[in-house]
């Protein structure tokens, strides 16, 4: 699991991804929604074989965060 493959899937689920980098703060981007948060704990568990709740999201400031978080659960 890499950083650049992880922002690759996030972009995905945005109809405008923008410029996404790990410093992005996702929950200021317009496309962002509680929808888009949900597919975003989707990707996650289909990508990655990782379940996130609502509170790990709601404690990540930016994809790098999210990523991070992915990944300790992965350990």
């Amino acid at each position: 699991m890499t950083l650049d493959a992880f922002i690759g899937h996030f972009k995905e689920l945005f109809n405008e991804p923008g410029d996404m980098r790990p410093e992005t703060e996702f929950k200021n981007h317009p496309e962002w929604s509680s929808l888009v948060g949900l597919s975003v704990i989707s990707m996650v568990d289909e990508q990655y074989d990782v379940t996130l709740k609502g509170r790990d999201i709601l404690n990540a400031a930016t994809i790098e965060d999210l990523f991070n978080t992915v990944k300790e659960k992965q350990d």
